[in-house]
């Protein structure tokens, strides 16, 4: 075997004071041909595409499961085990004794692993160990390699080239044989040297369109210019040129109205090629159906926007602060789908709140008179699994449905048959952030979803409701260089989605989750909202998984959210409300890569979050208990249901319990309010206990307490307390107890939320997750006709387990409510609200407000078992 000298390429600055030692390995016959580049090949022009040569089996880079490995191989570099986190720092979480480590690059991804170290490189450079370790700067940032080693890059070296390159380190023993091999991960180095704050996406002015896309480790990017929204070939194919990561170009004026996609050359670690990757703009603002194009459209252009429009911030209901708010949650299409009263072309799309005189809307305008002062929308963005196209959806005949008995499976069958090509899905899948929805609008290609959805958020101001947008930052559909439904792991591979410390993607929140602690992403975000609030007059965000996003992220969004005027912007950003769910689980949990928006990291912040404890302690349980546990809602003690809690001292003591959770909840479940616990004890919010030692109270003014019995996620209130009561008794009963829960979240200091129906009996024939069973198990029904209870045994996919239960529930007739309870249930919901918008005291707006005056009474140890007695003293002083 011949030894060779291995000297690295000069992508070093000449400087007289550097040097290099020289490493003898074994001479491998290569894998693959080498290219034969000149002698700096990271400063000449780049190939757009790998060689057709040596192709490896595509993986998948979403795999939650390492490779099995039997030595060191090829797959090794589908592991990105070590961080590039700053220009001269790589962290890898390897002991080097008295071996050594390497980096290597290679341009056209010609990378490959023996035994003996990497082959098919054009570059190497030896790394030297930094003994101080990693800055705190990075360990703030990576908090979950904070026990990494520390290795050093020369300062000179041309790192704004090499990130295009596919990228390894290797680690030798003393005697130069490799022990360890693994790919890079670059959004530390990406964010030191390329993060951005200019002009992103397309850009209109009077004689041309400019394009901008970030794009860093791209080795060449085109736009693909369309006259038509889907077939035939480009009008031209134009080159962007690159400036400091970001690609632009210029063009004529008229584009306007065209449509365009992005061919990106770049290296992909999931398949560890360089691919040609066809993409949307991430910046998109228009779309042709199904996302196939984006499309070239001035958003401020005056044919956009609706007669008014401009106005409409004058417009909006007085919101003096955001403890006035209350909300109800709503999916467009579940609003009117089902409903005969709306034209059967705006059925289930934007433009059937448009109308004035629906079942629908007259709803609406009862609850808005009564208190009601926002909307909250399920995703409107542009979502996957609903075929934009309408003559692509399928049906099931609601005809042979309706004969069916109520506890048939043969419902659920044929609906589920279908329910990947129907028109239904909640939309927690969402491949653009910023385009409304297609599906929704009568003509899902050109601007037609634009004006339409303006027209929604209008004819919403005009009955005096504010909208909430649904907003789904903390994942994507879509991942890799092949989806046709990605788009960001296309544009910079490995930088958008949150990456585990093998370097596959993070699945936590269910799917291809999104790294907010990287700059870009953050920005993104930001841009988007901004985009929404200005663009679209939107008044609020629930941010679902919020606690997969950074607080940092959350207090920019805010910050900038609320910036804007009425002369900046032609809205009021401060009386933009955002919330979101808090949950503290996944990688994330623990501030395990950063401090997260969860429940406890976003109290002081303003922001909003959900009151899971509040809903447990009525229901009983969680979602994920046994489904037969009661609450103080559902009969705990009061009225058993058969399921063994314990002995009826345990019971008891569980309902005292939920007393006190219950109160602090109707406190604005502030940390520091003190009450009078069940054992006659002086305790803060925070002191009172749940979930394994987890405090109840944590919020630090009300606003940032949303409180709720139910949502879209799990069953409906109606549905649960079906479930969890005894079967004995009565349907008024149900009622009753579907009215007291409504009642307490309607009469609870901070922001009460209600899903649509709650106020209606809504059921969803006991289904416990609809986001996927179609029209029939998620129908409306604003005639006051019927609630939907008894309409077949639901999906099996999530409900088999329960059937059981289910089944003699829904083959019961007495369990149905009638009209009459219906109509009963929107009346007494109806006078609740008025009672809340009565009186200033029902709506305090500072912690120290409600501490001063909300009392609660039948408290301790010899207190009455299920009844919270509150009172709210008046006085003639200032109520806040």
């Amino acid at each position: 075997m011949v030894d060779v000298l291995c000297v690295p390429f000069p992508v070093l600055q000449s400087s007289p004071s550097l040097s290099f030692k020289p490493r003898l390995r074994p001479l491998i016959p290569p894998l693959r041909r080498r290219l034969h580049l000149k002698s700096n090949p990271l400063l000449f022009p780049l190939f757009s595409s790998s060689p057709s040569f040596f192709k490896l089996p595509p993986r998948c880079s979403s795999s939650p499961m390492p490779l099995q490995l039997s030595s060191l191989s090829q797959d090794r570099l589908l592991y990105s085990r070590a961080y590039w986190v700053t220009k001269t720092i790589i962290a890898w979480n390897v002991d080097v004794v008295e071996g050594s480590c390497y980096l290597y690059a290679s341009k056209v991804a010609a990378l490959s692993v023996t035994d003996n170290g990497i082959q098919g490189h054009d570059l190497e450079i030896k790394l030297e160990e930094d003994r101080s370790g990693l800055h705190p700067y990075v360990i703030e940032k990576f908090p979950h390699i904070r026990d990494y080693k520390a290795f050093k890059l020369p300062p000179v070296l041309d790192a704004k080239n090499l990130v295009k390159c596919q990228l390894a380190v290797a680690e030798f023993n003393s005697q130069g044989k490799c022990r360890n091999a693994t790919g890079l991960q670059l959004p530390g180095v990406l964010d030191e040297l390329f993060s951005y704050d200019g002009p992103l996406g397309a850009f209109y002015s009077a004689e041309a369109v400019s394009l901008c896309l970030w794009a860093p480790t791209a080795q060449a990017v085109y736009a693909h210019i369309y006259k038509d929204p889907v077939g035939g070939s480009p009008l031209e194919i134009i080159p962007l040129e690159e400036t400091n990561g970001v690609w632009s170009t210029k063009g004529p004026k008229s584009w306007e109205g065209c449509y365009y996609m992005y061919e990106v050359s770049v290296y992909h670690p999931s398949t560890l090629h360089i691919e040609k990757c066809y993409a949307n703009d991430p910046y998109a603002r228009g779309l042709s159906a199904d996302g196939k194009r984006t499309l070239f459209v001035n958003l401020h252009a005056d044919d956009l926007k609706p007669e008014g429009w401009n106005e409409l911030a004058d417009m909006k209901s007085d919101i003096l602060s955001f403890s006035d708010i209350s909300i109800y949650e709503l999916h467009i299409r579940d609003f009117s789908a089902n409903d005969d009263t709306v034209n059967a072309d705006f059925r289930g799309g934007y433009m059937a709140f448009t109308l004035k005189d629906s079942a629908g809307v007259l709803h609406l305008k009862k609850l808005s008179k009564a208190g009601i002062t926002h909307v909250h929308l399920l995703p409107t963005f542009q979502f996957a699994a609903v075929d934009d196209e309408k003559e692509n959806w399928k049906y099931v005949d609601s005809k042979i449905l309706e004969k069916l008995p109520p506890d048939s499976a043969e419902q659920q069958e044929k609906i589920t048959a279908i329910q990947d090509d129907d028109a239904y899905n909640w939309g927690y899948n969402p491949v653009l952030w910023g385009v409304p929805k297609g599906s929704y609008s009568s003509d899902p290609n050109g601007p037609c979803r634009i004006v339409e959805f303006r027209k929604m958020i209008q004819a919403l101001t005009h009955i005096g409701l504010r909208v909430v947008l649904d907003v789904v930052y903390n994942h994507l559909h879509a991942n890799g260089p092949f989806d046709k439904d990605s788009v960001l792991d296309k544009i910079v591979p490995g930088y958008y989605l949150r990456r585990n410390t093998d370097g596959f993607i993070e699945n936590s929140t269910c799917v291809n989750n999104t790294a907010s602690e990287h700059y870009m992403v953050e920005r993104l975000i930001v841009d988007d909202l901004l985009s929404w609030a200005i663009n679209y007059k939107v008044d609020g965000f629930r941010f679902d998984l919020m606690g997969h996003i950074m607080k940092r992220t959350m207090v920019k969004a805010k910050d900038a959210l609320c910036s804007l005027t009425k002369e900046r912007g032609g809205v009021d950003g401060s009386r933009i409300y955002i919330y979101g769910e808090g949950w503290d689980f996944g990688e994330v949990a623990k501030n395990g890569c950063g401090i997260n928006a969860s429940q406890f990291n976003i109290c002081g912040t303003g922001i909003g979050s959900f009151n899971d404890r509040i809903r447990d302690a009525m229901l009983g349980g969680s979602p994920f208990g046994p489904p037969l546990q009661q609450g103080f809602v559902t009969g705990l003690l009061l009225e058993p249901n058969g399921h063994d809690h314990g002995t009826k001292d345990v019971e008891k003591a569980m309902l005292a319990s939920a007393k006190d959770h219950i109160q602090v909840g109707l406190a604005a479940n502030l940390r520091d309010f003190v009450l009078t616990d069940f054992e006659g004890k002086e305790r803060k919010g925070s002191e009172v206990l749940c979930y394994g030692g987890t405090p109840v109270g944590y919020a630090l003014c009300p606003t940032e307490t949303v409180n709720y019995v139910s949502a879209h996620d799990n069953e409906t209130l109606f549905d649960i307390i079906s479930l969890k009561t005894p079967v004995g008794i009565s349907v008024e009963d149900r009622c009753r107890m579907n009215h007291f829960a409504t009642s307490i979240i309607a009469l609870t200091q901070g922001i009460p939320f209600f899903h649509a129906g709650d106020e209606m009996l809504r059921s969803k024939s006991l289904d416990r997750d609809s986001y996927n069973s179609g029209d029939w198990f998620n129908r409306l029904d604003f005639t006051y006709n019927s609630n939907n209870w008894g309409v077949g045994l639901p999906p099996k996919q999530k409900n088999e387990n329960s059937w059981p239960l289910i089944q003699p529930r829904l083959a019961d007739p007495s369990f149905k409510p009638q009209r009459s309870h219906i109509l009963a249930a929107v009346e007494n919901f109806t006078d609740v609200l008025r009672i809340r918008y009565s009186s200033p005291l029902f709506r305090l707006r500072t912690a120290n407000a409600i501490q001063e005056r909300v009392r609660f009474h039948n408290t301790g140890p010899s207190s009455v078992p299920g009844f919270i007695v509150m009172s709210i003293e008046d006085a003639f002083h200032t109520l806040w």
